[in-house]
């Protein structure tokens, strides 16, 4: 215990997290760190820290608590093999644009370039999925470079810091005199009015239009200011992969998202437009179906692009107009200005055409056959539809059970999904934890295949600890069904390695002191994630559903039988 009044490195990163506004830290603790822990104690009712049983999972957390709040998530991680774990997280976060802040201990600086022991440089390790890597190596400039890292972290197109800790920093004295530092803010950049100008005058000499939304860095008013633009100008409205979030799916404009298994239709209305407007969407390789919807680097469509990083604009696409802009500035300037009744009139027929096929491609067919044991997925998916709350918060990670989500569920609300587009495994709990954390008075459902449950599991004890009453749903075909798809695909009736031999999710549940339950019908399921919703923990829904069924469009046996076509 220290004794001294004087500054230490800990005490002062400490009081830096605080005026930055920061209440919740994720970690697995570390002995690299444990002075930055003995300055949180000293102000643990003001910060909650949380503690995972994972790094990857506490790094998952953190991203998720900054895409629900709006601001920087925080994570501290031990170095080296702590370290090495959270890349899974930083890479979500750098591929989502998400500002999150990882702090890692480091060995002592007279130990370094010594190969001492769980030593790492990582400024080689992390810089190319990081803004900006540094070391704090004097206690005295903590404040300046917790002051930056917030600062990239937020600033154009968000994205994840990382900053190393040497021991002895934390542990010793700060010799120079330091002053407090305010709370960093976002920067802001606004399209000027001659861009403004050029939007409204392309937008209202087109004949068959799409404005394609994506990317992050929105806020629940700027989603309503661009509503108040679409509802204006009549434009038809797609969103980009897992960002399905960010324009109401109820919204007679929205016509679906680009994303995987997205309507063949769609892809021809992107492929067929005269004007694409791309607010936030980067328009990567699963929204653009392999690079195939838009020409690289001159598309044939009239392209309006606005992103809110200049190096960013004509990185892959050539824009007709390119306009630097944060959303919410950008969506508000749009909102104000005065479109012609002439082209919403004009565009209306289109919209409507373009919405009608998104309508028949999420309708809800009949009941089909699957085993007695086997959960007709469309069917509960068309139930959860019509029955959960608006705001409810769905988080998954990665694999074929999520497309029955993406295709027949309609996102109403802002920051309403939560699903990495780097496909990684194993975010869905740790997301929804995180996502309770910032709003716990939103209802949170995980979504989980039984592979991409398996590789996070563990922090069913975090969510149990925190008495959390999420509810997670395991969809489990006994298999890695992705990669099973591709292997029947490419190399048919010679799968291995692809099947899964599960545990007892239910008892498994238990075990960590969640309620756990298996279900065979859409309507139980359905009444098992409300009643979830109000328990007083964790509840976690087993459901086996059918291998057949790989996919919302596709089944095993169709693509084996294409692939020995082709084969």
């Amino acid at each position: 215990m220290t004794t001294t009044t004087q500054p230490t490195g800990a005490s002062l990163l400490i009081d830096a997290l605080l005026a930055q506004g920061v209440n919740t830290v994720f970690c697995v603790p570390g002995e690299s760190f444990l002075a930055a822990m003995d300055a949180m104690y000293a102000h643990r009712d003001a910060i909650h820290l949380v503690v995972c049983r994972h790094e990857g999972s506490a790094m998952f957390m953190a991203e998720a608590h900054a895409k629900a709040t709006g601001r920087p998530g925080i994570c501290f991680v031990t170095r080296a093999p702590g370290a090495a774990q959270a890349t899974i997280g930083l890479h979500t976060a750098h591929q989502d644009a998400t500002p999150v802040i990882l702090f890692i201990g480091q060995v002592a600086r007279d130990a370094m370039e010594r190969a001492a022991f769980q030593e790492v440089d990582y400024r080689n390790m992390f810089a190319p999925m990081c803004k900006w890597v540094a070391q704090v190596d004097d206690a005295s400039r903590m404040p300046e470079m917790v002051s930056h890292a917030f600062h990239v972290a937020m600033a154009g197109r968000r994205g994840p810091v990382v900053l190393a800790l040497p021991e002895d920093v934390l542990s010793g004295p700060a010799l120079a005199p330091v002053r407090a530092v305010r709370a960093a803010q976002s920067v802001r950049a606004t399209p000027s009015a001659p861009d403004l100008a050029q939007l409204l005058a392309t937008v209202g000499a087109a004949q068959r239009p799409l404005l394609i939304v994506g990317g992050s860095g929105w806020t629940a008013q700027a989603v309503q200011d661009l509503r108040t633009f679409v509802h204006a100008s009549g434009l038809p409205v797609a969103c980009s992969f897992r960002r399905q979030d960010l324009f109401d799916n109820d919204d007679p404009h929205y016509v679906g998202v680009l994303g995987l298994g997205a309507d063949a239709g769609l892809h021809r209305a992107v492929k067929e437009a005269d004007l694409l407007v791309l607010l936030g969407a980067r328009m990567g390789e699963v929204p653009s179906a392999g690079y195939t919807l838009i020409d690289i680097p001159q598309s044939q469509q009239l392209l309006v692009h606005a992103l809110p990083e200049a190096q960013d604009l004509g990185h892959l696409y050539r824009p007709d107009l390119a306009l630097l802009a944060t959303m919410p500035e950008l969506a508000q300037a749009l909102a104000a200005l005065p479109v012609d009744a002439s082209t919403r009139q004009r565009l209306q027929p289109r919209t409507q055409a373009l919405r009608l096929g998104f309508e028949q491609f999420t309708a809800i067919p009949a009941a089909q056959a699957t085993p007695d044991t086997a959960i007709d997925l469309v069917q509960t998916w068309g139930l959860l539809r019509a029955q959960l709350p608006a705001d409810v918060v769905i988080a998954n990670g990665a694999g074929n059970y999520t497309t029955w989500a993406h295709r027949y569920f309609r996102y109403r609300q802002f920051g309403s999904q939560l699903a990495p587009t780097s496909g990684a495994m194993g975010y869905g709990l740790p997301a929804a934890i995180g996502a309770k954390l910032a709003h716990p008075q939103r209802d949170v459902l995980c979504l989980a295949g039984d592979g991409c449950f398996m590789m996070s599991s563990h922090e069913l004890a975090t969510a149990v600890h925190l008495a959390l009453p999420i509810v997670i749903v395991v969809f489990d075909n006994q298999m890695y069904g992705t990669i099973r798809m591709h292997q029947e695909k490419f190399f048919p009736q010679r799968t291995h390695g692809t099947a899964l031999h599960n545990p007892d999710f239910v008892a498994l549940a238990q075990a960590f002191g969640a309620h756990g339950l298996r279900v065979t019908q859409p309507a139980a399921l359905v009444e098992a994630v409300l009643q979830g919703f109000k328990a007083d923990r964790p509840t976690l829904i087993h459901v086996l559903t059918d291998p057949e069924n790989i996919s919302a469009g596709a089944t095993l046996s169709g693509i084996r039988a294409r692939g020995r076509q082709t084969a």
